[in-house]
């Protein structure tokens, strides 16, 4: 399975802007800037979606383990907190934190964190950020 988005950006950092793509079309030509993605103007950023893509995944992955011990959640909230820091002359993301609710019929404590916990560690999300990157670039006249 291969998934696909684009970017496209024009123009200097902080003056520039930009637009975001998906493969299904859902997402198409959204607007990013550098005041959406360090100020407050309204629209998305890079940040944004990772933490998206992290709630979404551990979401369904939860429901995967929980499924697995025997379990079907009725309700799972997930709210991902990314945190991106300046260092030296740039920007890392050095966190995500995620903040999980469910309503699981049957569940107690212990196997509902032990699925969480599997969750967690075995989303893909969770593992492509631990991932090689590899790259291939061309300039173009």
């Amino acid at each position: 399975m291969n998934r696909t988005a684009s970017a496209v950006w024009q123009g200097s950092l902080k003056e520039g802007s930009g637009n975001l793509t998906t493969q299904s079309g859902v997402f198409e030509k959204q607007p990013y800037s550098f005041k959406t993605r360090f100020g407050d103007e309204n629209g998305t950023n890079p940040e944004e979606l990772i933490a998206a893509a992290h709630a979404g995944c551990f979401s369904m992955a939860l429901s995967l383990f929980l499924n697995n011990a025997g379990l079907t959640p009725e309700r799972i909230d997930t709210k991902a907190n990314l945190t991106m820091v300046q260092e030296g002359g740039g920007f890392s993301i050095t966190a995500i934190h995620l903040d999980v609710s469910a309503k699981v019929p049957g569940a107690d404590n212990a196997k509902f964190l032990e699925a969480a916990n599997g969750a967690k560690e075995n989303c893909p999300v969770s593992k492509v950020l631990r991932a090689t990157i590899t790259m291939d670039a061309k300039l173009v006249s």
